[in-house]
């Protein structure tokens, strides 16, 4: 049977993406939906772009773009190095390209450009890394940064009271234009949780896999996820991503 299974936050964790892969026995059939931030924590931001790549060729992906993988891209495009990339985790995704040629830089650079900044389905669900802001949806964002950094949207949908149904007037209306939104950016260890969260109809998918928190595979059809072990255990002797 066919799936649509949506994977979180990955931050350079090519060990922790291959558990996942496995644990939710992922096939060539099924359909997979990366939310973005594939680079920059642990060392193998490379290999996870490398990994996925090979994953398009198999089988349907459809690949969000993330903030950290907008600082890639300009690296790879200009030798631009951003400061506050490296202090996120630009160093490590830096070092994992030392000794790749020219030409697969090229064929990484290629794929980030070719990376939607959202996408929505038939059944009115929206993928997006971080959000958006325009009360008319993301087609009329006027910052299209917000697609990659914003985290109004997730804290709106924390604060709701859960008894507000969506047909209220005070259900906030960016939130009724689409049946459910998925996002990452925002780890969910920030709420003392390392699994998925639900917030009106917001799932989290970014369970911290940068830091010491876990990476998540979910089928969006039936809620059941897989999780890799913590990526502290996966990489030892390595720090991952600064939390501050």
């Amino acid at each position: 049977m066919k799936r649509t299974l949506i994977i979180g936050d990955i931050h350079g964790g090519l060990r922790a993406l291959e558990q996942v892969l496995e644990r939710a026995a992922v096939t060539p059939d099924d359909i997979l939906i990366f939310l973005g931030d594939y680079v920059d924590g642990w060392s193998e931001s490379f290999g996870v772009l490398a990994r996925i790549i090979e994953l398009s060729q198999q089988q349907t992906c459809i690949c969000i773009k993330g903030n950290h993988d907008v600082w890639l891209e300009e690296w790879l495009r200009s030798s631009k190095e951003d400061t506050k990339w490296l202090v996120h985790g630009g160093v490590s995704t830096k070092q994992s390209y030392a000794a790749v040629d020219t030409e697969t830089r090229l064929q990484h650079l290629h794929f980030l450009e070719r990376m939607k900044l959202y996408e929505t389905d038939e059944q009115q669900r929206l993928f997006i890394h971080a959000g958006f802001t325009s009360m008319h949806g993301p087609e009329q964002e006027h910052y299209t940064t917000n697609f990659s950094w914003d985290r109004t949207l997730w804290e709106m949908a924390l604060c709701m009271d859960p008894r507000v149904e969506k047909n209220s007037l005070l259900f906030p209306k960016r939130l009724k234009l689409f049946d459910t939104i998925y996002i990452g950016h925002t780890p969910t260890l920030y709420y003392k949780k390392d699994i998925p969260m639900q917030a009106c109809n917001v799932w989290n998918l970014d369970t911290g896999a940068a830091f010491t928190g876990k990476l998540t595979i979910m089928d969006i059809d039936t809620c059941q996820y897989w999780q890799s072990d913590p990526l502290p255990a996966l990489y030892p002797g390595e720090t991952g991503r600064n939390m501050n």
